[in-house]
């Protein structure tokens, strides 16, 4: 991880949605005194707030570890959502199956899980296969696949839910049994909570402790180095795509096992996005992205609470969200960008060890 990144990213880019956030209230709120207090502290007078925080922040823990390791191996993985939403459908389907409800809650969610977690591997190595196969470039394969996924997915949700004589826009509710258990009722909080931390201790024990994550950070940090070096190109993208679509994609399933009970249309919006940021922020530091991901979501949290209760006629945490994505984004495309003629002078002045 680069020190000298460690001050902007985890400090100014966090700073400039928080002041963002702090001027919209100022100029456009209907009391911005007691807006500003509620800011601050509103998010930890309910538990219900406070709740729906810690479980944000799940979603940004359990994305944010699969956006981690494909930032750390070099391939930036821009199709998150799309990820996400297929995790939860599956998910979905399969709890709300006949066949699955006799199932006891461990096995059920277990296979789940595997399938959940299957698709959106599968998804995200699309992505490898193509550039391994043709080149095409990853950041671009993986959002174009997750944009053209996302109406597919719309039209099963419509199909489903239409034949289901439920509401068109979500598929059947999966049974009670089913269901995450609430530790700060009325709030979706639960023990998915803690999963996502050991997840994320896990993850950095394998990218700091073992070979194979050394081997991925050279590939992310220096990629002519790694070639080389003779280490595989097909391993690092395969499998670190493949764990970050999975890991998108558990994040899907816990939000229809511990949120939402059902998929619905458009639960996504956001997570893929936000989750990017905090892996960003922290340099791909799967350890950071814990305290990170708490202080975000009771941004975002803090941040929809005051638009609703000032009766904003916009979505001030959007605008947050996208101000915080905005200010990471522009020093990280000048790295890649800068690193990109690296490589090219490279190759230029030694052609014969072009790989």
């Amino acid at each position: 991880m680069n020190i000298k990144k460690i001050p902007y990213a985890s400090i100014i880019a966090p700073l400039i949605g928080f002041s963002v956030c702090i001027l919209i209230i100022v100029f456009c709120g209907r009391n911005p005194r007691s807006a500003l207090l509620s800011l601050f502290t509103g998010t930890f007078t309910s538990s219900w707030y406070f709740g729906t925080m810690l479980n944000n922040a799940t979603f940004l823990m359990l994305a944010g570890a699969g956006a981690c390791i494909a930032l750390k191996s070099g391939n930036m993985n821009l199709g998150g959502e799309g990820q996400i939403y297929l995790g939860g459908l599956v998910s979905a389907l399969v709890l709300s199956s006949g066949f699955i409800a006799p199932l006891p809650k461990a096995l059920a969610l277990s296979l789940a899980f595997i399938l959940s977690a299957f698709a959106g591997s599968a998804m995200a190595c699309l992505s490898a296969l193509l550039y391994e196969a043709k080149g095409a470039t990853i950041l671009l394969t993986t959002f174009l696949v997750s944009a053209a996924s996302l109406p597919l997915i719309d039209g099963i949700i419509t199909s489903k839910g239409g034949s289901s004589g439920q509401n068109l826009l979500a598929l059947p509710y999966i049974a009670p049994k089913f269901r995450l258990a609430q530790l700060l009722p009325p709030s979706p909080f639960g023990t998915s909570f803690f999963v996502a931390i050991i997840i994320c201790l896990s993850l950095y024990f394998v990218m700091t402790k073992t070979k194979y994550g050394k081997t991925i950070t050279i590939w992310g940090k220096a990629p002519l180095f790694a070639r080389f070096c003779g280490y595989s190109s097909y391993k690092n993208t395969f499998t670190t795509l493949a764990i970050s679509g999975a890991l998108h994609a558990l994040a899907g399933m816990v939000s229809i096992c511990g949120t939402y009970y059902t998929c619905h249309k458009g639960f996504y919006s956001g997570m893929g996005w936000n989750a990017l940021s905090a892996s960003l922020i922290v340099s791909s530091n799967p350890l950071a992205l814990i305290p990170a991901s708490v202080v975000l979501a009771w941004l975002y949290t803090s941040a929809a609470r005051v638009g609703l209760t000032q009766g904003f006629g916009f979505d001030i945490s959007g605008i947050v969200q996208g101000c915080i994505l905005f200010a990471i984004a522009i020093p990280f495309s000048i790295e890649k960008i800068s690193q990109t003629i690296t490589d090219k002078k490279i190759i230029n002045e030694h052609p014969e060890r072009e790989v």
